[in-house]
């Protein structure tokens, strides 16, 4: 089983680049606007903070992995801490569970500690859930990209190439069943995120779902951060759906799993054009 989308939003845009840029370049004004020539020096700063958008080659696997990896771990702190704001359910269990402590211990100091060991196990099991989830993304599609993205009809797989360096990452998987095309795997390097290479990524698999004549482009994501929700609708995403107990692959869901660890699963959608 594929393992779901890694999100990671910038605010910014860029203008993509690739060896595909001379079929693209009339979809790809849809979400361009033009702007007068830059001076010699300017064209020459321009070009070097460019971000180029190509396909996947095998030689960028450790970075895309690296990638990847780094951006999944980012998420066991925003899952235990900041998602706790989203979860009005738990937050009151939580408050329960503190005041249940006194009431059979009538310790201060024991309930001053319940919310600090709480929190302990949240993050605790947040990395169980998390590691496992990434374990099993890398022991399946991005295991072997080729395989599964640039092989199959209808998919394909992008790097964002910064002054010759993999900065960022993403997937567009085809879905013949619904005449649909999923992004999946977006991810930025923390280093460079704010440069517009987030939307540059999404444009590309846009601009492909158009080339191949999709009906429309699809995507789950679990991120908690609003920056990346606020990216989805920028490109013209609209959300279709929400989970508020999502089951990500990995999970046991034992008691204490199901108590310490909870994640919302959006589902977006944007409709090029009706079937």
């Amino acid at each position: 089983m594929v393992c779901e989308t890694k999100i990671v939003a910038d605010e910014h845009e860029a203008i993509a680049g690739t060896k595909k840029d001379s079929i693209i370049v009339s979809s790809s004004q849809m979400w361009t606007s033009s702007s007068p020539s830059p001076s010699a020096l300017e064209s020459k700063v321009e070009k070097r903070d460019q971000v180029f958008i190509r396909e996947f080659e095998r030689s960028d696997h450790e970075e895309v992995r690296r990638i990847f990896t780094e951006g999944i771990m980012e998420r066991i702190p925003n899952s235990a801490f900041r998602g706790l704001k989203q979860q009005t359910r738990t937050q009151f269990i939580y408050a329960f569970l503190t005041v249940m402590c006194y009431v059979m211990t009538k310790s201060f100091t024991l309930t001053f500690c319940t919310p600090f060991i709480l929190m302990g196990a949240r993050y605790y099991y947040s990395r169980k859930v998390i590691l496992n989830y990434l374990d099993c993304a890398l022991h399946t599609d991005m295991a072997d990209i080729e395989a599964y993205y640039m092989k199959p009809t209808g998919s394909c797989f992008w790097v964002a190439v910064l002054q010759g360096q993999v900065v960022g990452i993403v997937a567009a998987q085809g879905r013949e069943d619904d005449n649909t095309v999923e992004l999946r795997r977006m991810s930025v390097d923390s280093r460079f995120r704010g440069k517009g290479i987030a939307k540059a990524l999404g444009r590309r698999v846009l601009e492909f779902a158009m080339l191949n004549n999709y009906s429309a482009v699809v995507l789950g994501t679990t991120a908690v951060k609003m920056a990346a929700h606020k990216l989805y609708e920028s490109l013209g995403f609209r959300r279709v759906g929400e989970t508020e107990d999502y089951t990500l692959p990995g999970m046991t869901r034992s008691p204490l799993e199901r108590l310490f660890f909870q994640i919302r699963y959006s589902r977006y959608r944007l409709q090029l054009h009706e079937e």
